[in-house]
């Protein structure tokens, strides 16, 4: 399993309008094979800041994901600390 956490920082006043911009990127993710999870959304404390997480069946499936992605054109965050985790395990938080 793969896991992409992380978050970026945009101009308070952009920060909706990028966020939305992901939308439809966002829900064919959710449609593509080896998706189990994404979402791209404005933090509900920080008017910056835009959470990441994305989280795949395994490399392949990302790979093949990233490569027809398609996402949006937006500014670039002023900050970004994305990082991808390679998991073997996992099971109910209780």
């Amino acid at each position: 399993m793969i896991i992409i956490a992380g978050h970026e920082l945009v101009a308070a006043e952009e920060r909706d309008a990028f966020v939305e911009a992901f939308r439809g990127m966002v829900t064919r993710a959710r449609d593509f094979d080896g998706c189990l999870h994404i979402a791209i959304t404005a933090d509900s404390v920080d008017p910056e800041r835009v959470n990441v997480t994305e989280v795949w069946r395994d490399v392949a499936a990302l790979k093949k994901w990233r490569r027809q992605a398609k996402g949006p054109t937006v500014a670039k965050p002023t900050y970004a600390d994305i990082k991808r985790y390679d998991a073997s395990d996992g099971g109910s938080l209780f």
